[in-house]
């Protein structure tokens, strides 16, 4: 699935979470050419390895998204897609883009975060691909 079909699909849940009726054309327009500066939004998408998929959701569950937390990460929502069975989509907000940069080098060298890792591919890795892609809602987005 691509990009851009992964940003509709969030889209449209985000829509269905809260109720909106409308789809938002921006979300199949290309970015802007500047980065804004206030809070931004990071659609993630990891491919768990071959059998790995419970161990992923229990990571999330039990560890990442308390590490995320205190590391300024917000979490949105996270989704598995229909289609896509050993996939997990996510969004987290950042305050901004430097933020997210910030808080990704303090969560990769937190050492919480570095024994789960280690300890959740002690059998091989338990992510084989991973993307992420920014991203700022529209004026009109009931998210903010």
């Amino acid at each position: 699935m691509s990009v851009r079909a992964r940003l509709l699909a969030a889209v449209l849940s985000i829509a269905a979470l809260t109720g909106t009726t409308t789809l938002p054309l921006a979300a199949q327009q290309p970015a802007p050419a500047a980065a804004p500066s206030g809070p931004v939004f990071e659609v993630r998408t990891y491919v768990a390895s071959a059998g790995r998929l419970d161990d992923l959701h229990a990571r999330f569950r039990d560890h990442t998204i308390r590490i995320f937390a205190r590391h300024g990460m917000k979490s949105i929502a996270y989704w598995i897609p229909t289609d896509q069975r050993n996939t997990l989509v996510y969004i987290i907000q950042h305050e901004s883009r430097e933020a997210a940069a910030a808080n990704w080098k303090a969560f990769q060298s937190d050492p919480e975060w570095i024994k789960v890792a280690a300890a959740s591919n002690v059998n091989g890795n338990i992510v084989s691909r991973t993307e992420s892609y920014f991203a700022t809602p529209a004026d009109y987005s009931p998210i903010k």
